[in-house]
Parts: structure tokens; sequence; C-alpha cells
């Protein structure tokens, strides 16, 4: 069974599948919400969208600081009841008649915020949990997880949201939350306080980036994830516009199409493991880079009819490769870095993937106008294959399997 023979992390993964099914609701309901009961604008369901990444962009090197210097499973389960209860006040402002945007992008800023706090914390935990020869497997099964909720939760989602409405939909997440929650409280693994110290913030964020620009493997996992999140923007922004006005899907179509791809990622978490035993980590951590850029360039070819094929084999390519990627870029952070550290080099990464998001989507909305949607598409294939170049350049190329210390 591998790591879902460890009893307590297993009860870590049943915590993660639920949260992730739950997170699927959300995506779905809150832009839905907005758009049919508030009568949002474009603009407007945009600031959404910039409400829920903010945080990592403004607070995710602080974060990874305050995360080294309390227990984590507290952290976990305090913010998948603080989501839980935000969550749960928007159906119930809705019953009341008395919800409004303000509310809905407060919610939402504090969902991401807590978001950006569990996403640290429980990166940093897993390690505590099994052992370094396991953390291969313990990161398949969570990105099986992810992959899973990405594949089957559109559809869920669209089942609840039509069953119940947009509002009592988000019910259903935040007992999501709850149901993490109390998993996570089952946890009997000791959760050891860190050893009190001198506490100074910008002293304890330049420890983490000192540890992460000293180690060449460490710093092109981040510098990769930063620049290939990036253009992963810059296409987010216009792909699905591209999609119904210049191919001409109608919504359900478009829908369809995406989940389609995402068997790619289901895929990759089953395989990971399978791969990293076969050909060495470090091959499939740059191999997967490589994959994931050239995959990419298959999409601005779609089109119409056959051509639609071009995006179907890119985006399962492009999510399998991610995956491979995230599961042996983590298990490399979780066993390499400082245990001391870790939380700091963890809220690293996530500041530098998810703080590219909103300024990726600035450019891709930018070029769009100026050179117009399959241009745009090139430009940001490019730019994900370019990324690769890092991987490749690092000394991650010389290696079969990734290091146990930097």
């Amino acid at each position: 069974m591998g790591a879902l023979g460890n009893r307590d992390f297993r009860r870590l993964w049943l915590a993660d599948l639920a949260s992730q099914f739950g997170s699927r609701i959300d995506v779905l309901a809150v832009p839905l919400l907005a758009i049919t009961t508030l009568g949002a604008s474009v603009f407007e369901v945009s600031l959404l969208r910039t409400a829920e990444t903010l945080p990592y962009l403004v607070l995710g090197l602080q974060a990874g600081a305050w995360c080294d210097r309390v227990r984590h499973r507290p952290v976990l389960i305090t913010a998948d009841l603080g989501r839980a209860a935000l969550i749960v006040s928007v159906p119930v402002a809705a019953l009341l008649g008395v919800l409004g945007l303000p509310q809905l992008l407060v919610v939402v800023l504090g969902v991401g915020l807590l978001s950006m706090f569990f996403d640290i914390a429980h990166q940093t935990y897993v390690p505590r949990l099994v052992p370094r020869e396991q953390l291969p497997d313990a990161n398949a099964r969570l990105q099986t997880s992810l992959s899973t909720a990405a594949v089957a939760g559109p559809g869920l989602a669209g089942l609840i949201v039509s069953a119940l409405g947009t509002a009592a939909a988000l019910a259903v997440d935040a007992v999501s939350y709850l149901w993490s929650a109390l998993w996570l409280r089952r946890i009997e693994t000791p959760d050891v306080r860190p050893e009190p110290r001198e506490r100074r913030l910008l002293r304890e964020i330049r420890d983490g980036l000192q540890v992460v620009r000293g180690d060449r493997i460490l710093l092109a996992i981040s510098a990769h994830g930063a620049v290939s999140s990036f253009f992963q923007s810059v296409h987010l922004a216009v792909v699905i516009v591209f999609l119904s006005r210049d191919v001409g899907l109608s919504p359900w179509a478009i829908g369809l199409l995406s989940t389609s791809t995402l068997t790619g990622a289901l895929a990759g978490g089953l395989t990971a493991r399978w791969l990293g035993d076969r050909i060495g980590g470090a091959r499939a951590l740059w191999g997967a880079a490589v994959l994931y850029g050239l995959a990419y360039q298959l999409y601005p070819f779609t089109g119409p009819g056959w051509a639609l094929a071009c995006y179907v084999v890119a985006g399962f390519f492009a999510s399998f490769g991610v995956i491979v990627l995230n599961v042996f870029g983590m298990t490399f952070q979780q066993s390499a870095a400082p245990p001391e550290l870790l939380g700091r080099i963890n809220s690293i990464t996530h500041t530098l993937v998810f703080g590219a998001v909103p300024l990726g989507s600035l450019l891709g909305g930018g070029l769009a106008g100026v050179a117009g949607m399959r241009a745009t598409l090139q430009i940001a294939a490019a730019g994900v294959l370019a990324s690769a170049v890092i991987m490749v350049c690092s000394p991650v190329r010389k290696l079969r399997e990734l290091p146990a210390s930097p």
C-alpha cells in the first residue's frame, strides 16, 4: 500500500480528497453566483480571481516564516474551519436577501488567505508523517487526489449546482472543509512545536531565500515554476475566449473539452511513482518539464473539426507533465530542505508560482488586444517551452536520482 499503509497519512489523504472536491464546487459556483444572482460584470468577476490569488503575492513569504514557528496540524485545522465559516456565510446571506458583491469579494479573499496558509503548512507537514523513502508515493497519492477532483469535480459541481442552486451548493463546499478538519483531528503522530528562538521576520525570510539561491536544483525548480506559471497564465487569460469566438464552441463543448484534457493529470498522478522507479526522479523531473513545454506548442493549432484534437493532445500531455513535475519537485523540496526552513522554502515556491498569475493574466489580455488571440497563444507556448531550458540546463540534467540533501 506504500504511503497509504501509514494510518496518519491515510487520514491526511482523506482530508485532502474531501477538500479538493469541495474546492471544485467553489470554482464553479462563485463566478456563477456573481453573474446570475448579483449581475456582476466581466471585470467584477475577474476581481474575484484576483482576490483569490492576491494573498500569495502579498503575504506568501511571510506565511512561510510564520508556519516554521508553529505546529502545522493546528494551522491546517484552523484554516479548514475558517474556510467553512466564510463559505457558509454566502448561502446564509443569500437566504436572508442581503448578499452583495462586496461580501463575496471579502469571502473569496479570506478563503484565498486561509488556503495559502493551508497549502504551505500542508506541504511542510507531509514529511512529518511519512519517512523519506515514501515521499514520492505520498506526493503521488496527493497529486492523484487533485487530478481526480480536477477530472470529476466539474461534472459533480455542475450536478450539485443544478440540483441545489449556486448559493446552496456552496454549503456543500463548507461541509467538505469540515470533513477535512475532522480527519485532520484524528491524526495521532505528535506534531512537535519548533524550538523557541529569536524571531526576526526579515531575517527568517532571508534565510529561506539564501537556501533556495544557494542550491542550484532548488533554484531551478523555483525559477521554472515562476516562468512556466507566468506564461501559462498568459495562455489561460485568452484560451476560453479563443475557443468560444475563434473556434466557435459552445460553453458545454468547452467544458467537455477541458475535462477530457485533464485525464492526463490523472494518468500523471497514477504513474509518477512508477516512472521515477523506472528512469529515476531527476530524469522524470526534467523530462516532464520538456514534455510540458512541447505539449503547449499544439494549442495554437486548435481549430474547428479535427483540429480540436490538437487541444486534446496538448491538454493531456501538458497536464501529465505538470503533475509529474509537482510530484518530484515537492519530493525534492521536502527531503532536501532543512526541516526548520521547509515552510519558508515552500512559501517561496508558492509565491513565485501564484504571484505570477495576475501578472501573466494582465499580459495575456493586453497581447490579445494588440496581436490577436492565436498569436498570444503562440507567445505563451514559446514561453512555457523556454522555461524547460531552465530545468535542462540545471544540474538535474546530469543526474538519475534527486540527491537527498543540497
